[in-house]
């Protein structure tokens, strides 16, 4: 009995299953012509620079061979130790960190606010929002410098970072807004009913929903912190150790600008915490988006 029954649910589930038709195969057949080449076109500039990392400069220039029999991690070691990457990487971890702690929670707060509450001018609010996303950032380095300075902040790393925290908030407020807004009412009012206030209610019932949101506010205030350029370099111009990776890696331009190999390794150092970080959040970020668009 227990047998047929299973029988029955595999033939169910066989059944559910779509079958390709000869229309579908030749569908997925030409995309994957068309985009395979696109995709070797758009990856090999990262490539290259991986493989340029372990080669020396006669290697680099001397071949279109992308392998060399010899790895140098030399190249590493010496963009760790000499051209001062550890120190600045260092620097980057702490702007970035902190950064997301305060730009995602502030961020949420805000989007708690626009999305789940009704108030006067809240569509003027959306509409200065979606202004300032075209705004371009040369236009707010000089304010955000002055800013930093009459706080006591200049030439400090909470003072990048400060600066570095408001980098992609519109984005992320209009994330948190959406996603808010189509959460369902019933969660307020029991929270509500059990004495919870504003806060409680935004801590213990929607933000831990909103993890999909939370991961891609993450990403993208980890990729605007860690390879924002100006306002790093404007603000540690007269404190050069408090370099952040991009700031350091323009200045070995000037310093191994005949060492290839060293400067792919410190670009191949600043690129990799990006792409472990996508791996592992990635099903967020695209969940996020999802939702809200839906909302």
């Amino acid at each position: 009995m227990h047998q047929g029954k299973l029988r029955k649910k595999e033939l169910r589930e066989l059944q559910g299953k779509r079958r390709f038709t000869r229309a579908d195969k030749i569908a997925v057949l030409v995309t994957v012509v068309v985009m395979l080449p696109l995709a070797v076109l758009f990856a090999y500039p990262f490539f290259w620079m991986v493989t340029s990392s372990v080669k020396s400069n006669v290697e680099i220039f001397g071949s279109l061979n992308p392998f060399t029999p010899t790895l140098r991690v030399s190249n590493y070691i010496n963009a760790w130790n000499d051209a001062n990457m550890g120190q600045y990487f260092f620097n980057s971890v702490f702007v970035t960190v902190f950064s997301i702690i305060i730009a995602v929670l502030s961020n949420a707060l805000m989007g708690y606010a626009l999305g789940r509450y009704k108030f006067p001018g809240k569509a003027i609010i959306f509409v200065l929002l979606g202004m300032v996303i075209f705004l371009p950032q040369g236009f707010t380095v000089i304010p955000i410098f002055d800013l930093i300075n009459k706080l006591g902040l200049g030439g400090s790393l909470w003072g990048v970072t400060l600066a570095e925290s408001g980098g992609v908030s519109v984005v992320i407020v209009l994330l948190f807004a959406g996603f808010f807004a189509q959460m369902p009412k019933e969660l307020e009012e029991a929270a509500r009913i059990d004495g919870a206030g504003f806060w409680r209610v935004f801590w213990t019932v929607y933000l831990p929903l909103a993890k999909p949101v939370i991961a891609t506010g993450v990403i993208l205030q980890f990729m605007h912190s860690w390879n924002d350029f100006l306002l790093p370099l404007v603000l540690t111009l007269t404190r050069p150790e408090l370099r952040t990776l991009s700031v350091g890696i323009y200045d070995l331009q000037n310093q191994f600008n005949a060492d290839w190999g060293l400067m792919t390794a410190a670009a191949s150092i600043a690129l990799l915490p990006i792409i472990v970080l996508f791996i592992f959040l990635q099903r967020y970020f695209v969940e996020s988006f999802s939702g809200a668009v839906k909302g």
